[in-house]
């Protein structure tokens, strides 16, 4: 009995031992699993199965409080339900009216802080444009554009003013300039007050002012180099219209896309939205001609034989050059750029180009603190970039490497050289490929001429296999004192053949010309297109048509007659594209516009299309130079500034991920 009892307790015992055991194994397991569970939820994004934080920041209050009047604070406070980050506040963020001191903006945890540090104008509207600056901290969630308004007047203004800002001279977006309204119509605003509500452009040259009162206004562009707002130097790109702009507003609608996932449409809303006016203004900014005058840097001595001056701006009246150490009479020939701001004086003499450094003074014009264009005179030392003593080393190098190969050639009993050669004149003929009747031929000396011998130069063509003497042109280019450009009737099918003598072309420092042959053969006609401009639209005589290619560059360019008539004949098959201009002067160049003179840039055009030329083809296209408004006449292929990188947009990533779930997801979205 007293067996079975102790038995039956160390029973109870090992039963009540192994519960324990199961117990503690248990929550053992329930601990760590639990553990699991938070360090899962705490991974956030991760691909365990959980949800994507996919919500953008919102704000949740602000100090003084969004679309306050009657404010007096110059701190504002805003702040968002999650921690935020602000991208680029420089570049981003704009506050209007503009602002001559720059504020204080600055993300905080959940609060974005701004601190204006001007005095509040009485009775206007401020707007704090954040664009697609504000994110949230975590994910990089886009809040979308979102612009913070308040008065320290009675009431909000909500107009709104956009357009696009195009470089007049050739329709390219302008990025990053500002625009601005006055609501003073006098012409001479823009140079004495700053701009009264702005702007800026992003990539695609597109901008919005906003917060804009009722009542009548002109625009402006200024690319403002000095922050103050207003037109102050030459330097600064800008663009102006006498056009006056009433702002208003009417009810529309828009269609919003719902999108389930990135592939499938969950809904079309047909959304209503006030409509703001003017939307489609188009501003064309330019840059005045530099006349100030001054000297850009240093006198550039990269090679030894020449002195090369830079300006601003060029004068007919020349510098005056006094030698130091040098006789400075007769010791340079002066080789001007044809707008004379290049200047390039090429030493004559050895003994001077051997001279490491060259000490003068330098009397020229400049223009001083008003304008004025005054005598200026600097004290200079112009220093070889490459001492004589090392151009004689790789001078010396040259002559053993060749006196190596002439040893080399004479012990192999090959022809060989005892005297060393001087290297010719290099005068470099530019041949084009295939000639067609128009062609030119191209000659560039690589220093100044003493001598050019055109009864050297020789042009025959071949007529039932004879050779003829062809009758040509030969001139210097306007301006380009090296240049040189052969002109001659090139008959398709024909050969020619270019011949010049030895010496034809004798350099200041007596360096003389090979002679030198070319044969060239004219294209027959069927090789070519021809294309034919009809111009309408614009009334102005003296328009002049450019063929560009795919780089924007003028390839050819003819003056349209007084029907509207543009043709380019004999064009080798490519593509091509086309650019006008109303050429006011009559001077066959694009020319810029004036403030002061109240003179707009030249207009130009583009014709919209690709154009492609083939051999046999003549084209004629029908050109109304004003159809399409000028911010979309530049054909996509040819525009460089291209808008900016796509902006952040809200992702759907659990539609994805209930996706792989098997379970179906519809966010739902707040359409504005």
């Amino acid at each position: 009995m007293k067996n079975e009892k102790w038995t039956n307790a160390v029973m109870r015992r090992t039963r009540m031992s192994l519960k324990g055991c199961v117990g503690v194994l248990l929550a053992a397991f329930l601990i760590s699993h639990f553990s699991f569970l938070i360090s899962g939820c705490a991974r956030m994004g991760s691909p365990d199965g959980g949800w994507y934080d996919d919500d953008p920041p919102r704000v949740v209050g602000s100090t003084p409080a969004e679309r306050a009047t009657n404010v007096t604070a110059q701190k504002i406070t805003i702040l968002f339900d999650e921690f935020i980050k602000l991208a680029d506040v420089s570049q981003n963020v704009i506050v209007s009216p503009p602002q001559l001191e720059m504020p204080e903006i600055k993300a905080a945890g959940k609060r974005i802080i701004v601190e204006l540090k001007d005095s509040l104008k009485a009775n206007t509207t401020y707007t704090i444009d954040f664009s697609d600056a504000i994110s949230d901290n975590n994910e990089g969630n886009p809040m979308g554009n979102y612009t913070y308004t308040f008065s320290t007047g009675e009431q909000i203004d909500t107009f709104e003013v956009a357009g696009y800002v195009l470089d007049a001279s050739n329709l390219e977006p302008v990025k990053g300039i500002s625009v601005g309204l006055y609501n003073n119509l006098a012409d001479s605003v823009f140079r004495k007050e700053p701009l009264m509500r702005i702007s800026r452009t992003d990539g695609t040259g597109h901008f919005v002012i906003k917060g804009v009162a009722p009542g009548e206004y002109r625009i402006y562009a200024l690319q403002d180099a000095d922050n103050d707002f207003r037109f102050s130097q030459k330097s600064e790109m800008i663009a102006f219209s006498h056009e006056i702009h009433k702002p208003y507003a009417k009810p529309d609608i828009r269609q919003d896309t719902i999108w389930r996932d990135t592939l499938h449409i969950d809904n079309i809303l047909q959304v209503p939205y006030t409509h703001f006016y003017p939307d489609n203004v188009v501003m064309l900014a330019f840059q005045e001609v530099q006349t100030d005058r001054y000297l850009l840097k240093q006198p550039d001595r990269t090679e030894a034989n020449r002195i090369t001056l830079y300006f601003s701006y060029g004068n007919e009246q020349l510098p005056v050059i006094k030698g130091f150490n040098f006789d400075a009479d007769s010791a340079f020939v002066l080789e001007a750029s044809q707008k004379q701001d290049t200047l390039t004086y090429w030493l004559r003499d050895t003994t001077l180009i051997n001279q490491d450094t060259l000490s003068l003074s330098l009397e020229y014009l400049m223009t001083d603190s008003m304008g004025v264009l005054v005598s200026q005179t600097d004290t200079l030392e112009v220093i070889a970039k490459t001492s004589y003593a090392k151009r004689m080393k790789e001078k010396q190098k040259e002559y053993e490497e060749w006196e190596k190969e002439q040893k080399k050639k004479k012990k192999r009993d090959e022809p060989y050289d005892s005297i060393y050669p001087i290297k010719p004149l290099d005068v470099n003929v530019n041949v084009p490929a295939s000639l067609n009747p128009t062609s030119k031929i191209y000659f560039t000396i690589p220093t100044p001429l003493q001598k050019a011998d055109t009864s050297a130069i020789h042009l025959y063509s071949k007529i039932d296999s004879l050779w003829y003497r062809a009758p040509y042109e030969f001139r210097q280019l306007d301006g380009v004192k090296r240049r040189f450009e052969l002109l001659a009737e090139w008959h398709p099918e024909t050969e020619y053949s270019l011949e010049i003598d030895s010496a034809a072309f004798v350099d200041i420092y007596g360096l003389a010309s090979e002679a030198m042959k070319k044969g060239l053969k004219a294209k027959p006609l069927d090789e070519y297109g021809s294309l034919v401009f009809r111009l309408s639209g614009v009334r102005d005589t003296g328009i002049v048509v450019q063929l560009l290619g795919k780089d924007d560059k003028c390839q050819r360019q003819v003056r349209a007659s007084a029907n509207g008539e543009a043709a380019f004949f004999y064009l080798d098959p490519n593509k091509y594209y086309a650019r006008a201009f109303v050429d006011r002067n009559g001077n066959n160049i694009w020319d810029t516009g004036e403030y002061d003179l109240d003179q707009q840039p030249e207009e130009v055009y583009y014709f919209s299309e690709e154009i492609e030329s083939k051999a046999k083809w003549d084209i004629t296209k029908q050109w109304n130079l004003v159809a399409k408004p000028r911010n979309r006449q530049k054909p996509g292929a040819l525009i460089k500034q291209k808008g900016d990188k796509e902006k952040k947009k809200l992702t759907n990533r659990n539609a994805e991920r209930a996706r792989q779930l098997g379970i179906e997801y519809i966010k739902k979205q707040t359409v504005k």
